[in-house]
């Protein structure tokens, strides 16, 4: 199975200081939906590890969660892609709960629900706690510039607190046109041997 794990906020929607409290305030990212979309033609699974603590800070509730997640789903169907399934922390953090990333709970769990080892998928987020979530999991990290992460733009090296590996990309479509781009030369040599 083709699967790849993605972060939400300032990976496929834009990042917002203030928490993404609304479908209203949900905005896809430019490209960001067409490039899901291209990852499903290709037979690749997405599924979403997203830290909603605003609903452990009370600053929307599971109805509002939903709302957003209807309006991407119903996005993402519009341009032909879709999200095989999101899981979601909604702990503060002071919870301290296994689930909220730095911690990787919410990876743990994609790796039982779909029966596979996590070792060398690829995950995409904006901040460093998505990074090291999915690293810890065994995922193969890769830094998005959009959100939070366009902090890092022009840093190279990466800081030493990113996984070793991290690969950095400019934004979702850049991903995965790396990936799509990676999975043909792989596609290639198999043919050739």
């Amino acid at each position: 199975m083709k699967l790849v794990i993605l972060d939400r906020n300032g990976s496929i929607n834009l990042h917002r200081d203030d928490f993404v409290k609304s479908e209203v305030e949900w905005t896809a990212l430019p490209s960001a939906l067409e490039a899901i979309a291209r990852l499903n033609h290709a037979g690749w699974r997405v599924v979403i590890a997203s830290n909603q603590s605003g609903l452990g800070r009370g600053l929307f509730d599971v109805a509002s969660l939903n709302a957003m997640h209807a309006k991407m789903h119903k996005m993402l169907a519009a341009v032909g892609g879709k999200i095989d399934a999101i899981f979601y922390c909604p702990h503060s953090p002071d919870e301290d709960c296994n689930c909220r990333k730095p911690k990787p709970g919410l990876f743990i769990q994609i790796g039982e629900r779909y029966g596979i080892d996590l070792a060398g998928v690829p995950t995409a987020g904006d901040s460093l706690r998505d990074l090291q979530a999915g690293a810890a999991a065994g995922c193969e990290p890769h830094l998005l510039l959009t959100g939070m992460g366009a902090a890092c733009r022009g840093m190279n090296p990466l800081p030493p607190e990113y996984p070793a590996g991290t690969h950095v990309h400019e934004d979702l479509a850049a991903f995965v046109a790396f990936l799509l781009a990676r999975e043909a030369e792989k596609t290639a040599l198999q043919v050739a041997i």
